[in-house]
């Protein structure tokens, strides 16, 4: 089955092949200009007619044919043909971080290296070093995106996998009401990167494989099909792509063994917990039988969640938000209007919306100058009079530049609600860089949220290196809310700070970073992420009311003096 994600990933190869093997210049344009347009669609392509398609900004009718075969076929045949003619790893070289078709073509044509690992041996030989365009600060980037990126290989993140396996446990739950089948594992403690999907039933093991089998599941017949609790496991692929391990246990056996898989290994064992000398009704029971608090089933990882200082109380639910902050329409790279977002999210329930559209200097994103700020901030007021009680408030996500300086002079940041601040530029920088580019923009009076903190895109790109303590330490002392973006590619603050955050007072603020209003949703993954960190009600900014969040504003205003 071709989804959005295939569809994308083929036009930007088509793009990047064609550049490399020197087709036409505009053709090549023409498919990457379409694929970055595309890449704001949510709905699926294959439901659009041609139309619509090309009624989409650089999608031309030769586009829309290729999508049409990749409907099909999976693919389309102007990609096949470069493929042909392309090595293998010359391919694999296009999808590293930073390996542009102009340098793969001089590793290629004048190296003569055509593996990812050959490319990865000559860098530990210094082989890039004197090539033209490269350097001994590039072929290490190079190395170290190649080991990244082998690392990441099989692992997928949470949100691509839950879709399917949700479609799947209904599958089998509509067929089988009287059985029981749940998520569990990894994928249960709503861990950020996954490498399967693991379901528990007490469905026998032959009759789920025969109905499987039977609903065309790509089910395995060989290799080892007993789990680590003895019991027989179901193995498949699911829609080709996403592997799955179904453990089928006795009716009896089922609380214990989804408990026993849910949690990890050393969760487990600083708990003293040991397969079968402990009796339970449930899980509540269990924990209390060794002395502890309730854990759930998100945070049983084996860190801190045991500990008798771990903050415990009203762990944030979906539901508790009330507003959604930092948003993009298509004042700068948005897909929809001011009007759209606004009347969407209202229309969704929530109380109120934070516009953050990007700055003067992100050019690349249609950043906005101050005049076209202002032209904004306008429109929000004749809005605000529509749509209340509903309330749009004046933000703007400004870069943080080189020196660590806002993108607008204070005259500018005055007239706004809220500020959130965050590093697009110069990502590739040194630890005591960075730092002194965040601490300086913590500090600046107008900054009201640290956006996505380290500028990480999960099994994509890791985050410039930064102290969480002396970033979070920084935020504590000037009152600054960090931000838990949660596109599921970013989740950036990691989980894994936020007690430390709460502890040092710090708000917590869980946005969607929407450039699109269904982006909204993304709120429901970084509300996962956030109770698996132990993010509690009472610290999450955007959990407030309208009329506290107003007072959490004019409060802070009146503290900074602004």
């Amino acid at each position: 089955m071709t989804d959005n994600s295939d569809i994308l990933s083929k036009l930007n190869l088509y793009a990047k092949l064609g550049e490399l093997h020197g087709q036409n210049a505009f053709k090549i344009k023409a498919y990457a200009n379409a694929a970055f347009n595309l890449k704001k669609i949510k709905e699926p392509y294959l439901q659009f007619s041609d139309a619509e398609l090309t009624a989409i900004p650089g999608v031309g009718k030769g586009v829309v044919e290729s999508i049409r075969e990749m409907g099909a076929s999976g693919t389309f045949s102007d990609l096949e043909k470069l493929l042909e003619i392309t090595p293998s790893g010359i391919v694999e070289m296009l999808r590293i971080k930073g390996l542009g078709p102009k340098k793969v073509s001089i590793i290629w044509k004048e190296m003569e290296i055509d593996t990812v690992a050959d490319l990865l041996d000559a860098c530990r030989q210094n082989r890039l070093v004197e090539a033209k365009g490269f350097g001994l600060k590039t072929q290490s980037e190079v190395a170290h995106a190649i080991e990244f990126s082998l690392i990441s290989q099989g692992n997928w993140h949470y949100a691509r996998l839950l879709g399917p396996a949700s479609e799947l446990v209904s599958e089998i739950k509509s067929s089988f009401p009287q059985n029981k089948i749940e998520i569990t594992g990894a994928m249960r403690r709503c861990s950020t990167i996954l490498s399967e999907i693991e379901l528990i039933t007490d469905l026998p093991h032959g009759e789920l494989t025969e109905f499987l089998v039977k609903n065309n599941k790509e089910v395995q017949s060989g290799g080892d099909l007993i789990d680590s609790s003895g019991f027989e496991k179901v193995v498949l692929t699911l829609l080709g792509q996403y592997p799955v391990v179904i453990h089928c246990v006795e009716m009896q056996d089922f609380d214990r063994v989804h408990f026993e898989i849910t949690g990890s290994d050393t969760h487990l064992a600083k708990l003293g917990y040991i397969s079968g000398q402990t009796a339970f009704s449930s899980e509540e029971e269990m924990y209390q039988s060794k002395g502890y608090s309730y854990v759930i089933p998100e945070q049983r990882e084996g860190l801190d969640e045991l500990e008798s200082d771990y903050l415990r109380g009203d762990y944030i639910e979906f539901w508790h938000l009330k507003g959604v902050l930092h948003n993009h329409t298509t004042y700068s790279d948005g897909l929809n209007t001011l009007s759209e977002m606004a009347e969407f999210a209202k229309y969704e329930k929530y109380q109120y919306l934070g516009i953050c559209d990007h700055s003067k200097s992100a050019a690349y994103a249609r950043g906005l100058s101050s005049e076209r700020l202002i032209a904004q901030m306008n429109e929000i007021d004749q809005l605000n009079e529509k749509l209340a009680p509903f309330k749009i408030f004046k933000g703007v996500e400004s870069d943080i530049l080189s020196d660590g300086s806002l993108d607008y002079p204070d005259e500018i940041l005055k007239l706004l609600d809220f500020v959130v601040a965050s590093i697009h530029s110069g990502l590739k920088m040194e630890q005591e860089k960075a730092e002194m580019r965040l601490m300086r923009a913590i500090e600046n009076p107008y900054t009201t949220i640290l956006g996505h903190p380290t500028g990480r895109l999960l099994l994509l790109r890791e985050g410039y290196p930064i102290n969480h303590q002396k970033i979070i330490d920084a935020c504590a002392a000037n009152e600054v809310v960090i931000e838990l973006n949660a596109h599921p590619y970013r989740l950036d603050i990691d989980w894994t700070w936020l007690q430390y955050a709460q502890k040092k007072g710090v708000k917590i603020s869980i946005n969607p970073d929407a450039h699109e209003k269904s982006g909204y949703g993304d709120m429901y993954f970084g509300t996962l992420a956030a109770r698996k960190g132990g993010l509690l009600l009472q610290n999450t900014l955007n959990a407030l009311s309208l009329d506290e969040f107003e007072q959490f504003l004019e409060q802070r205003r009146f503290k900074k003096g602004i």
